[in-house]
């Protein structure tokens, strides 16, 4: 086999995926890899686009937001325009994450004071219920 070809098994090692989830990227037409008889053969093209688009899914890109950029590589603009929508959308999306890390951090703040007032309660209780 080919330096340039990989096997879905290889896919799959290589970048801790599943054979369903590289059919379901296939499915969406976001990776073609070549096809010998039931076979598919991945391509370094596929496996560019498949590295990019784990990046993207854990930067909370939607499947949309990366075949949009991942199609704006064939502009033939030197990437001006992928590079750059790129850029604008992951600044929205770290502002995002900002805010939910925000909130997250409340919410545990809040959390950890309830829990502290619920761990006296039950002290208090406990020490009713003793005496």
């Amino acid at each position: 086999m080919s330096d340039d070809l990989m096997t879905i098994r290889q896919m799959c090692e290589t970048f801790e995926v599943t054979p369903r989830t590289l059919r379901f990227y296939e499915s969406k037409e976001l990776i073609a890899p070549r096809r010998d008889g039931q076979k598919r053969l991945f391509t370094r093209r596929d496996r560019a686009r498949l590295k990019l688009i784990l990046r993207g899914k854990r930067f909370g890109f939607s499947l949309e937001e990366i075949r949009q950029l991942l199609d704006l590589y064939t502009l033939g603009d030197g990437q001006e325009t992928q590079l750059s929508r790129t850029y604008e959308i992951a600044k929205e999306r770290l502002k995002d994450l900002k805010r939910r890390r925000t909130e997250l951090d409340e919410a545990i703040s809040d959390l950890s004071d309830q829990i502290r007032w619920g761990e006296d309660a039950l002290a208090k209780v406990r020490r009713g219920s003793a005496a």
